[in-house]
């Protein structure tokens, strides 16, 4: 994913339908969802940065994993994450 970590964290909150989130524990690369007996936690690997002439752009790879969500329910919350990160262009 080509993205600050600063624009990542501003559209988060929408790309996971509101549920509330927290770093988890020590290290801030991981963000955790805990409620109602199940978890999702997103993990931002930072990976080296593209570059166009004198323009560096952050990337990372997002690691999702699911605990006691349903098959469905977590194709459902993949789907719409992807979504809020999509862009366009020409």
């Amino acid at each position: 994913m080509t993205v600050s970590r600063a624009e990542f964290l501003r559209l988060l909150p929408a790309a996971v339908g509101g549920e509330r989130f927290d770093p988890d524990g020590a290290d801030p690369s991981v963000l955790v969802h805990r409620g109602q007996g199940r978890r999702w936690r997103i993990r931002l690997v930072p990976l080296p940065p593209i570059r166009l002439g004198p323009v560096a752009m952050e990337r990372f790879r997002v690691d999702l994993a699911f605990e006691g969500y349903p098959a469905g329910e977590a194709e459902a919350f993949v789907d719409r994450f992807m979504r809020h990160f999509q862009r366009g262009g020409g």
